[in-house]
């Protein structure tokens, strides 16, 4: 699909879903008073799914604003909130930004000095904590000296007895709220028609991959506009059921479950806990769902962990539909044509092997299925093109609230991104760099000039990426211009091109890769232990640890594969030849990798020295100190010798 056949914007459907000079509670009270007994939330509690239809939904909106307004929250003001995904968290985001407020999600396992990096951009004034563990973490940074004055909480269990100034729930907030507005009829009215376009939606975070996350404030214009884009390039449809399990503290979840929730009416699904995220999603069998290379490649590894305990027959089943089903797949995305024999398969396999999967996976009615953040595997990509699943690549930043290029559902490149979506506009710099201009666009870090002024120029906003734009207008996204390096003898290269086709194997989870400045490349390579430790039980290969495990002979063998048979796509010169197998995993709270795993490649190559000496230093092994941050805040230190493997 070219950008000139884009999807029109549709008629005889109200026209509030696509005006971006409105904001997110006023389109949410339009879809109340249109839709009001529809569902627009569900929330699975306890085991059950419990339904807020959208007037229930702009009812306690408008309440917890009239609660907040009563506490002295307004323009200028921030809440931090912390926890996983939560309906009383998504409204409180929503009734924040109703007042000019700033919402500011962060990550549930953000560290103290996150958090006082957080508090000190602009005054907190209020923090919503989904738990005990939120509240006690809110505290120690009121403690601190940060600003917060109010301290609301969703679940009271161990918090109701605490005596801290400021300390209530949600549901007395949301109480004293409507008891407000039934002493002020006019003030519900006043409420939705606060905020303006322009005024802050959220408050989220760059990756900060060379440094401390910078703020990023998206408008209401921003994110209306970027849904308006994407709709057109059919990312997706009105009334989408979509699960809302993206950490909060990222911007797609926050495009996705609040900006395209509230404006195309979807039913947002939330799971029950974290940890039944795979249970609820085959439960709901969303339309709609994103998810990263290392989410997708998660099931790929079930779905072959289960079919090779499988008996010989099932075994036999499966192999002769899904490789017909790739070999068809494959021939497809190179411009051929699926054999007779192919398309014969098809219908049966659907019914013996490709339905039964999806169905087991919560896949059954996905219509639109997305992949971002990072290059996926070429492995992956076509197994679930042909196991039915259209998956496609979706390109954005924070700063463009999420949506700048997509693939059209058929027609996908290996290589490509697909093109911009309509209301944007991409060009390439002089210097290879990838610039976008959208209404979707922010306005700046927050109080932060000069980053700003590199970012943005004439409306252009520099993502820092480096690609190139095909002939036909295909976006090619090579990795971080940053990050374009040369060897000691004058190679180009990009790091973290070559870090991502290794996470292709589903055995390695993390990689940086080494070489600025050196006469050959190297890697440290993290391996993933459920896949790689299930590959070792099958052999009858024993092991007590993930350090025990990360240096067996064979667990190194299987490594030194998964690098040569990169290798055999790279040129000469930039072929791996060393590699170690770290002892343990990068690790956010280490400040490796950021949360959303971007590689902290200063942080690495400063902690990891004596691996990169003994490296370059001709070594075969090397004794490794490392320092690893408990949960608690304390910090202890492992120390392992370690292999240095050639290949």
């Amino acid at each position: 699909m070219s950008r000139a056949e884009a999807r029109p914007l549709p008629t005889g459907l109200p026209a509030w879903n696509f005006e971006s000079d409105s904001t997110l509670i006023q389109v949410l009270a339009k879809n109340a008073a249109a839709f009001g007994q529809k569902p627009a939330m569900r929330e699975k509690d306890l085991g059950i799914w419990q339904q807020i239809t959208w007037q229930e939904l702009l009812d306690t909106v408008i309440a917890a604003a009239a609660g907040l307004d009563a506490l002295g929250f307004g323009p200028g003001k921030a809440m931090l909130v912390l926890g996983d995904n939560g309906p009383r968290l998504y409204m409180g985001m929503l009734a924040a930004g109703a007042l000019g407020g700033y919402p500011m999600p962060v990550y549930p396992d953000a560290t103290p000095d996150e958090l006082r990096h957080f508090a000190q951009e602009l005054p907190l004034h209020v923090a919503f904590a989904d738990d005990q563990e939120q509240v006690d973490k809110v505290l120690d940074l009121r403690d601190s000296g940060s600003t917060i004055v109010n301290v609301l909480f969703d679940d009271p269990r161990g918090v109701a007895s605490y005596k801290a100034p400021g300390l209530q729930s949600w549901d007395a907030l949301v109480a004293a709220g409507h008891a407000r507005l039934k002493a002020e009829p006019s003030l519900r009215q006043a409420l939705i028609d606060r905020a303006r376009p322009d005024d802050p939606a959220v408050f989220v975070h760059s990756s900060g991959t060379t440094g401390k996350p910078k703020g990023v404030v998206l408008t209401h214009r921003n994110l209306l506009s970027g849904v308006r884009n994407a709709f057109q390039g059919r990312a997706f449809d009105f009334e989408e059921d979509i699960l809302a399990y993206l950490p909060m503290a990222w911007v797609g979840d926050f495009a996705m479950t609040i900006g395209a929730g509230i404006a195309l009416r979807f039913t947002i699904n939330v799971p029950e806990r974290s940890e039944t995220v795979l249970h609820d999603l085959r439960e709901i069998a969303p339309t709609w769902y994103l998810a990263a290379p290392r989410s997708w490649d998660n099931m790929l590894t079930t779905i072959q962990v289960r079919m090779a305990d499988s008996t010989p027959l099932k075994k036999w089943i499966y192999e002769l539909f899904m490789n017909a089903s790739l070999a068809s797949e494959r021939r497809k995305l190179e411009g051929g044509e699926p054999t007779a024999r192919e398309k014969l398969l098809r219908p049966l396999g659907e019914w013996l092997v490709f339905g039964p999967i999806k169905d087991q996976f919560g896949l059954t009615r996905l219509r639109h299925a997305f992949t971002g953040g990072e290059a996926i595997g070429e492995d992956t990509f076509v197994f679930y093109r042909a196991l039915g699943v259209k998956l496609r690549q979706l390109y954005g930043q924070t700063e463009s609230s999420a949506y700048t290029a997509m693939q059209d559902v058929e027609e996908v490149r290996l290589h490509t991104v697909g093109r911009h979506l309509p209301g944007v506009e991409i060009r390439i710099s002089d210097a290879g760099e990838i610039l976008v201009r959208s209404g979707s666009i922010f306005g700046g870090y927050h109080e932060q000039p000069d980053a700003t002024r590199e970012a943005l120029e004439d409306g252009w906003l520099h993502t820092g990426d480096a690609g190139y734009l095909e002939p036909d207008g295909q976006l090619v996204v090579l990795g971080r211009l940053s990050e374009v390096v040369h060897t000691a003898k004058g190679e180009r290269y990009i790091p973290n091109y070559i870090e991502n086709r290794l996470k292709f194997s589903p055995y390695v989870k993390d990689v940086a890769v080494l070489g600025k400045g050196r006469d050959e490349l190297a890697a440290i390579v993290c391996i993933d232990k459920e896949p790689v430790g299930h590959w070792a039980e099958m052999r009858g290969i024993s092991y007590m640890s993930y350090a025990d495990l990360s240096q067996k002979p064979e667990v190194i063998e299987l490594v030194t594969q998964a690098v040569q048979r990169v290798n055999g796509t790279l040129p000469e010169p930039l072929k791996l030849r060393h590699f170690v197998s770290l002892h343990k995993e990068f690790d956010a709270d280490d400040g490796e990798i950021t949360r959303t795993r971007k590689l902290r490649r200063n942080v690495v190559e400063e902690r990891y020295a004596p691996i990169i000496d003994a490296i370059y230093g001709g070594q075969s092994s090397v004794t490794m100190k490392a320092r690893i941050t408990y949960e608690t805040g304390e910090v202890g230190v492992t120390e392992r010798h370690l292999t240095v493997q050639k290949v």
